[in-house]
């Protein structure tokens, strides 16, 4: 550790002790022993010094050299040790072990792709923010296993971030961005969208990015947004309802006998998850009053009936009683904070 990040974990452990909390503590906190953050007050450079004598076998700067030369020329820019070595073992030609070319490419910073081809990079996407219904809509499409093993129907799910509740659903037989278009026109007419008003976030699979699905969407004024391939925590609000469909305790275990079956058994699960289903991460009221901004007078008929309970038995409550507060911010791919940010703030419940 540098010099410079021992300074900031023992200016982070005396915050913590003007707090009132023990060393000990606010060093568990940080990963360091008390021992170590007291040498570091009083020697803050590492003196440690390696051993003085070179290892008989170590390669030469001319080995090293050679080594990064045949690693980089045209022949082998494009290929790891793992194989380089082996095809120059083949010509009768030995440069070095495997884990020589590794650590020697590594020390040059070239373990990575050393031509000009380099691997696409997936940035997480931009952070969004609910505060009302009809802002944020995520979807995505899941698989309703048929009674005919190795058939599947097509479940076409969007739901509003905000309130959680599903906006729309369709069922087909096949993956297509025609049924995903007109999936979404239908929902934006049922819904009396206007243009600029939704954000429609999914995930990168064929129907969501079809050609016919993004012109869609861009005819209605919906302005799309999509996960990092593979990434499912991008598109946390539909995985999450995917798994309350397929763990509801009538889903069928050996699947569904037609696709009109399956639809009738979707169409009595959305109005439970809609109108019945108090869900947790909207303070336990119901999508549906939420989508209609009813869910306000709930949360404060439950804080009345609660403030009566406690006027009644004062001595059962040693503070507040339950916060039945409403949710009114939903964000979609949060930004993360510094490393450093956390450090402080784990220090700081740590006081």
């Amino acid at each position: 550790m540098s010099a410079e990040n021992r300074k900031e974990c023992l200016n982070l452990v005396a915050e913590a002790r003007a707090s009132g909390a023990s060393s000990a503590k606010a060093c568990d906190v940080l990963g360091v022993s008390v021992r170590t953050a007291e040498r570091w007050a009083t020697q803050p450079e590492d003196l440690r010094q390696g051993p003085k004598a070179k290892p008989a076998h170590m390669l030469t700067d001319a080995e090293r050299h050679h080594i990064l030369a045949v690693a980089n020329s045209l022949e082998f820019a494009n290929l790891p040790p793992c194989q380089i070595v082996p095809m120059l073992a083949d010509r009768g030609e030995y440069i070095g072990s495997e884990s020589s070319v590794y650590r020697i490419l590594k020390s040059e910073n070239m373990l990575t792709h050393r031509s000009r081809s380099q691997p696409r990079k997936h940035t997480k996407p931009e952070a969004l923010v609910a505060t009302g219904s009809n802002q944020i809509w995520s979807w995505d499409i899941t698989y309703l296993r048929a009674a005919i093993k190795g058939t599947f129907y097509y479940l076409y799910l969007p739901m509003d971030i905000f309130s959680r509740m599903i906006v729309h659903w369709e069922i087909h037989e096949r993956e297509s961005p025609d049924h995903a278009a007109g999936m979404i026109e239908m929902a934006c007419q049922k819904h009396e969208i206007s243009k600029d008003q939704v954000t429609l976030h999914s995930d990168n699979g064929g129907p969501m990015k079809g050609a016919t699905m993004l012109a869609t969407l861009q005819r209605l004024g919906v302005a799309p947004s999509f996960s990092r391939p593979k990434v499912s925590d991008d598109n946390p609000y539909s995985e999450s309802l995917f798994k309350t469909l397929k763990y509801c305790p009538s889903f069928p275990e050996r699947g569904f006998g037609s696709i009109e079956e399956a639809r009738a058994w979707v169409e009595k699960f959305v109005h439970w998850y809609n109108h019945i289903h108090l869900h947790s991460g909207i303070n336990w009221v119901t999508p549906a009053s939420r989508h209609q901004n009813q869910d306000q007078a709930v949360l404060r008929k439950r804080s009345h009936v609660y403030e009566i309970a406690r006027q009644k038995n004062p001595a059962r409550w040693s503070k507040q009683t339950r916060d039945w507060f409403r949710p009114n911010i939903v964000e979609l791919n949060p930004g993360r904070q510094k490393k450093t940010d956390k450090k402080r703030i784990l220090v700081q419940q740590a006081a």
